[in-house]
């Protein structure tokens, strides 16, 4: 009897492995996960933005084209506007004041906050305390700041004068009752609110400087004003940089303090563009003139920080 041997079965091909999505739709579909995730980030802020600024920026500069007085329909009158602010003497005097005050305070302002700083960056007792009390000012209300120095600059019985008075001054300053003292009285006053804030911000610029730098330059000899000009100032050039901008921007938009202490007065002789503003916006209603106003301020806060943006640049290439 004889067998005959059956050849195994071949086996059955393999199924194909399952292939997923290629690496590139795989980068795809994560740049788009990042990108919505972004943007869910940026929307509510970009909203409120939209909403809050830019808007009311567009439709500023369509009512500086206009002639509206708040009520019936603002009326097309092209550049009529800024003709008319050229040859408009208060706003004139409220310009060359702005520059008045921001020449005066902005350099003010960096050498008081710049020198508390390098004073309470050091190790001293009750150095939290100092730096609270010179920060407290920034906080407080604007209006409690307005009346306190309004009798301490009194002429006749304020502390300051009685002071002046008593080292021997015959004649002291009339302060804010004089054409000749009320803006210098103001920038005393504004640079007393503002120097804790812009005194933070210099300590957050000294902390980093390195150490190395000022043992290196003391090992070689170096006093402390050659550490101080060589050293600390130059590693402080990002900080000087930005301090210089906020102080220009808050400079020329100088509003509050003015409109509280002086009004504008005595006479014109501390009245600024924003407060320029305000009167023929809100007392005068001529809406329109005072866009046009609140547009010469804009493109005059651009210019400006454009210009310290290129003179920055340059220094430091």
């Amino acid at each position: 009897m004889t067998t005959t041997a059956v050849p195994p079965a071949a086996a059955p091909p393999a199924a194909p492995a399952p292939r997923g999505p290629s690496p590139r739709r795989r980068r795809s579909k994560l740049a788009v996960r990042n990108t919505l995730i972004g943007w869910s980030f940026i929307l509510p802020n970009f909203i409120g933005f939209a909403a809050l600024t830019l808007v009311p920026v567009i439709v500023l500069f369509y009512m500086s084209l206009t002639n509206w007085n708040i009520f019936g329909n603002a009326q097309f009158i092209g550049l009529e506007n800024f003709t008319k602010l050229i040859g408009d003497n208060s706003f004139r005097v409220a310009f060359l004041n702005t520059l008045y005050y921001s020449v005066m305070h902005i350099p003010l302002t960096i050498v008081v906050s710049l020198g508390l700083a390098l004073l309470l960056n050091n190790k001293l007792r009750g150095v939290a305390f100092f730096r609270t009390a010179a920060f407290f000012p920034y906080i407080t209300s604007i209006v409690a700041i307005a009346l306190v120095w309004n009798l301490l600059l009194s002429p006749e019985y304020g502390p300051v004068n009685e002071i002046l008075r008593f080292l021997g001054l015959q004649n002291p300053p009339g302060w804010l009752t004089s054409a000749d003292w009320a803006m210098p009285g103001v920038v005393i006053v504004s640079t007393w609110r503002d120097m804790g804030y812009y005194m933070v911000l210099f300590l957050a610029g000294l902390q980093t400087v390195p150490r190395e730098l000022h043992e290196a330059a003391r090992v070689d000899g170096a006093s402390a004003i050659q550490r101080f000009f060589n050293v600390t100032l130059p590693c402080l050039r990002p900080t000087m940089f930005f301090v210089t901008v906020m102080l220009t921007i808050n400079s020329f938009k100088i509003f509050d303090l003015i409109l509280v202490m002086t009004e504008g007065g005595p006479g014109q002789s501390t009245l600024v563009i924003s407060q320029f503003i305000y009167r023929k916006g809100f007392e005068e209603n001529q809406f329109g003139y005072a866009s046009a106003a609140a547009v010469v301020l804009f493109f005059l806060c651009i210019l400006v920080t454009i210009a310290q943006f290129l003179w920055n640049k340059k220094r430091s290439a």
